[in-house]
């Protein structure tokens, strides 16, 4: 039995509706920016693997660094012991974080990073006495994970809806995209007026499974502030946007007001293996200490803190730090922004966006944006056809790669999406679609 058949008798796949969705693509090797299957079929990864992967797939200076850690130590408990990995990665990213940034909490992944901040929140507030404070506002269109407390601050959509019962209350505000801000702004003014809220949670300028929405950082800015004159902790999730996406190593990095609480994943081990990072000020951090044991953060994994995952993350961030990998980001920036004034304006371009290395395309079609759209599905299957991994938002496809990617690999993703735009135009598409498989979605 091939790799894919094998797959289908044992596992179930995220995203993925498992009766009508087609045998998975078997890969067995990684290497720069593309994946290899089974049958020797190349795929250039355009979204970077779900946007973990930075410096490319198999980096021989993180490999090396995993496998001496491997030899050295795989695993102690973080409860009353630490270890070298932890400590270093932990300094290292205080050192590249927004001053205001004092401690770490190490955890599995993004969604844990997201759990831990909002038990934080709620924990900071209950030992300060403070037990009115419960509210968290999110924007309406954001995603946080798929653990309860982030499907709770997370837009309700079909993905939550069988949970719904079970999610606590989220007041929920406008993304303030242009010509939008005041009216966000107005929203949370509402909010904060009752005094009870906790906590503001947010993407950072760009909102991820909402298809790319970007909005500019006084907006965050303006919000970031009206929360903390009322008193209201600010959590960044940059689960996606850390790292260098947003052209510089943080999304944070653009604003003038800082987060009380980041959040941090992805791209914090270079797509080696799972690590969650939560940071926070020192305010927040002291709430916690006291004689009194009831006091403490009772949160943790068996995982946490794992010294091979931490040096995974101590040489991603080695290489981001390079001279070689600003370059690389900033290339890969300005290719995108050459695209960008390309399709500008075109038939069948609906709109355009960028920051960083992060580039979405939104097509215009009749049928909407919605992620069972069957454009969807002939957008993903033209692009596996050219040997380009994309996962397209609905009718938005985004391109989100490794910072390794050349710019010869960039315009086999941009004929890609050119060749998308025809598929757009073409007055036969409808009947296209009709015959073809179901794919998993994001």
């Amino acid at each position: 039995m091939s790799l894919a058949s094998r797959d289908q008798h044992v596992l179930w796949h995220p995203y993925t509706q498992m009766q009508t969705a087609p045998l998975p693509i078997p890969v067995v090797r990684g290497e720069g920016a593309w994946l290899v299957a089974e049958d020797g079929t190349r795929y250039l990864d355009a979204i970077a693997s779900w946007w973990v992967n930075l410096h490319g797939h198999a980096h021989p200076h993180i490999a090396r660094r995993v496998s001496e850690q491997l030899h050295t130590l795989a695993h102690v408990l973080f409860a009353g012991f630490t270890h070298p990995a932890a400590v270093e990665l932990a300094e290292g990213l205080l050192r590249i974080l927004p001053a205001n940034q004092q401690r770490v909490f190490y955890s599995d992944n993004g969604a844990t990073a997201i759990e831990v901040a909002l038990k934080m929140a709620f924990q900071y507030f209950h030992n300060l006495g403070q037990l009115e404070r419960r509210t968290v506002v999110a924007f309406r269109d954001s995603y946080h994970g798929d653990t309860f407390g982030a499907m709770s601050v997370s837009a309700r959509s079909t993905f939550t809806a069988p949970f719904a019962p079970l999610l606590f209350e989220v007041q929920f505000i406008d993304v303030p995209v242009p010509g939008c801000e005041a009216a966000a702004l107005a929203q949370l003014d509402a909010v904060l007026a009752a005094h009870d809220v906790a906590a503001f949670i947010f993407e950072p300028l760009v909102l991820g499974t909402a298809g790319m929405v970007m909005y500019e950082p006084a907006a965050l800015d303006a919000l970031i502030h009206r929360c903390r004159a009322h008193g209201a902790l600010t959590i960044a999730d940059e689960v996606m946007t850390g790292f260098g996406r947003t052209g510089r190593l943080f999304a944070a990095d653009f604003l003038q007001e800082q987060p009380d609480i980041i959040c941090l994943s992805k791209g914090l081990t270079g797509g080696t293996m799972a690590l969650g990072a939560t940071t926070c000020t020192a305010p927040i951090y002291e709430a916690f200490l006291s004689d009194d044991r009831t006091r403490t953060f009772f949160h943790g994994h068996s995982y946490t803190a794992n010294p091979v995952a931490c040096t995974a993350g101590l040489a991603s961030l080695e290489l981001l730090l390079t001279p070689e990998s600003a370059a690389d980001r900033a290339r890969v920036a300005e290719c995108h922004a050459v695209f960008v004034r390309e399709l500008q304006g075109q038939a069948g371009i609906a709109q355009v966006r960028q920051r960083g290395t992060i580039l979405a395309v939104e097509f215009q079609v009749a049928e909407g944006t919605s992620y069972f759209s069957r454009l969807r599905d002939e957008f993903y299957a033209l692009g596996l056809e050219r040997g380009v991994l994309l996962r397209p938002l609905g009718n938005i496809v985004y391109v989100l790669p490794p910072y390794c990617i050349t710019n010869d690999e960039l315009q086999v993703v941009y004929d890609t999406l050119r060749a998308m735009r025809e598929l757009v135009l073409r007055p036969a598409t409808a009947s296209v679609l009709a015959g073809l498989p179901e794919f998993p979605h994001d």
